[in-house]
């Protein structure tokens, strides 16, 4: 019988504590790391030896900021992040979860602001969603053959929702009665005690309900008093787990509730992460400010972090199809009609001109998008004598302005008009800095969600090669050995759960990549069929990168190609659960 069941030889080898790599040669044996050798093992010793030489070996990237929630019931390898060395997942994000709701309204709060058709995903919930409680959902992930490991919130419009029905949790003049609040408690408790990580919250109002019943209204969660939020943050701090949440960007002193929770005022300090701190063209008081939020919560006794993503925020939009026209009142008006022909009324219409013309040229209202048509870029057209240039300069050539030209265009081209615009962490000087900040998570990557406005499923290897070529240009930002830690054992720390490192003793959960693949163009997105949705989406590919994938010391990714195995076998990923270790 072998003493291995698997041995890495050969490659540069972080243990993902930040500590110095160096060339090592690692032992797996049923699941766990048996040894960690400096001295290269006799390869006699395993079943399966893999050649990492000129390789780094890490521990698998977390990815810390999915909506894989519906996608893990029917295609369970998430392959399109395990592809990029991703072994960790968290879901519950933003307020949403699919725990405790019906499959109807948890499909109706998840849709529309995740932009992932509602046709799709309310079949997917009827046919497998048996639970109801957050033990229930534990006990169905524990039978899941899933592909990587999992980690989840309760997401507090799932929870709301739940308890209070949607129409109630979506009316402002509504407040949730004793019993209802207890009963939020209780689910709550429950949850802590399954091993989840916390609660997610939302504030921001652009995030609509999609459906028959309440639609375009805001999550559930915005419509909360602070009260029951906080409530519901004692428990969290009881169990010393996480509050996940997003300011109202329409009032950017909402931010101070979040501040005096996470710094406790005599009581315990609550962990808490927001959503997001980035460096926006539209808003470039953001960043400095999200930075002196950052600062005051952790000098004052706060745990607190900002999600950072790590790369330029490129969107891509089908006409008028993108969440960033909920954030202002005409974009707002358009989107709240679904059908097509009326929508192009509305957009014909003058009056409705003359409001978007209005809200284009109002740079100082709260926003994420910077509002200019010149920065957006036409991709696809059926008029392909637009294809590559962006609308101002044809507005220009029209001799109209430009928000008439948009509109006539959508309504024109409706979805087959697709553009592309960056609007924000474009300038390459300010991302390094701020990758530096300890007060921010590398994550936000909305794996699953988004599915033609986005791709980030590459995220753990843009901040790799982002490093990387810092330490090429002389002006390194930190070591490679601290950027795998934040993308590792960082991220696991502070959540606290088993994952992120390459110890003896701790679960097999590896990545074996390349360095030479990061040289490739990592923003470079294309399409790919989901499994088992009947949809494509926008994905990453990086040929030669990421050559082998182990979760729990099984073969996930073997020389750069998904096993047929992850996510219809067990034995791979786990529900990880927080407190839990070993």
């Amino acid at each position: 019988m072998n003493q291995f069941d698997t041995l890495i030889v050969g490659g540069r080898y972080f243990d993902g504590t930040g500590g110095p790599s160096r060339i090592a040669h690692v032992g797996i044996k049923e699941g766990r790391i048996a040894r960690i050798f400096d001295e290269q093992p006799d390869t006699g010793l395993a079943t399966r030896t893999i050649d990492a030489s000129g390789c780094w070996v890490t521990p698998g990237f977390l990815d810390t900021h999915t909506h894989y929630d519906a996608e893990l019931l029917v295609a369970p390898s998430l392959s399109e992040s395990v592809r990029h060395g991703v072994t960790t997942v968290l879901i519950g994000s933003c307020s949403l979860s699919m725990v405790c709701a019906d499959p109807e309204d948890a499909s109706d709060i998840f849709t529309r602001v995740e932009t992932v058709p509602r046709e799709k995903v309310l079949p997917i919930l009827r046919q497998h969603k048996s639970w109801k409680t957050p033990k229930e959902w534990v006990e169905f992930m524990d039978r899941h053959p899933l592909g990587p490991n999992v980690i989840s919130f309760l997401g507090h419009s799932d929870l709301r929702t739940a308890v209070m029905g949607l129409h109630r949790a979506t009316d402002r003049g509504v407040t949730p009665t004793a019993e209802e609040q207890r009963k939020m408690e209780r689910l709550l408790e429950e949850a802590l005690q399954e091993g989840f990580l916390g609660l997610s919250t939302m504030c921001l109002k652009w995030d609509k309900v999609d459906g028959d019943r309440e639609w375009s209204k805001s999550l559930p969660s915005t419509y909360a008093r602070w009260r029951e939020v906080s409530r519901l943050n004692a428990l969290l701090r009881r169990y010393g787990r996480v509050h996940q949440g997003a300011p109202n960007a329409a009032n950017p002193l909402q931010v101070t509730q979040y501040l005096k929770e996470t710094l406790g005022w005599l009581r315990k300090p609550l962990k808490t992460t927001l959503i997001a701190m980035i460096d926006l063209k539209g808003n470039p008081t953001v960043k400095p400010m999200a930075s002196l939020v950052g600062w005051l919560a952790n000098s004052f006794g706060g745990n607190f972090r900002w999600q950072l993503l790590p790369t330029p925020f490129t969107v891509y939009a089908d006409g008028m199809d993108i969440v960033l026209f909920e954030e202002f009142g005409a974009g707002e008006m358009a989107l709240d009609i679904r059908d097509q022909l009326e929508r192009n009324e509305l957009l014909k219409d003058e009056q409705y001109r003359r409001k978007f013309r209005k809200f284009y040229k109002e740079k100082l209202s709260p926003r994420v998008w910077q509002r200019d048509f010149g920065d957006a870029v036409i991709l696809d057209c059926p008029d392909k004598s637009v294809v590559g240039r962006n609308f101002a300069e044809l507005a220009a050539d029209r001799g109209i302005h430009v928000v008439d030209f948009f509109l006539d265009m959508v309504v024109a081209h409706g979805r087959s008009l697709r553009w592309f615009t960056t609007v924000g962490n474009h300038r390459k000087d300010r991302l390094r800095k701020m990758v530096t900040n300890p007060g921010a998570l590398i994550t936000f990557s909305d794996a699953g969600a988004h599915i033609r406005n986005m791709a980030f499923y590459n995220l753990p290897l843009r901040f790799l090669k982002l490093v990387r070529e810092s330490h090429e240009d002389g002006e390194p930002v930190m070591s490679l050995e601290r950027a795998v830690h934040r993308l590792t054992g960082e991220q696991a720390d502070w959540l606290g759960v088993d994952a992120g490192h390459i110890r003896e003793g701790d679960r097999a959960d590896i990545t074996v990549l390349d360095p030479h693949g990061l040289d490739q163009d990592l923003e470079q997105v294309e399409w790919a069929e989901m499994e088992n949705f009947g949809l494509e989406r926008m994905v990453n590919r990086v040929p030669g990168c990421v050559r082998e994938v182990l979760i729990n010391g099984r073969a996930a990714v073997t020389d750069g190609e998904v096993e047929a195995a992850l996510g219809r076998e067990p034995g791979y990923g786990h529900f990880l659960r927080a407190g839990a270790s070993g």
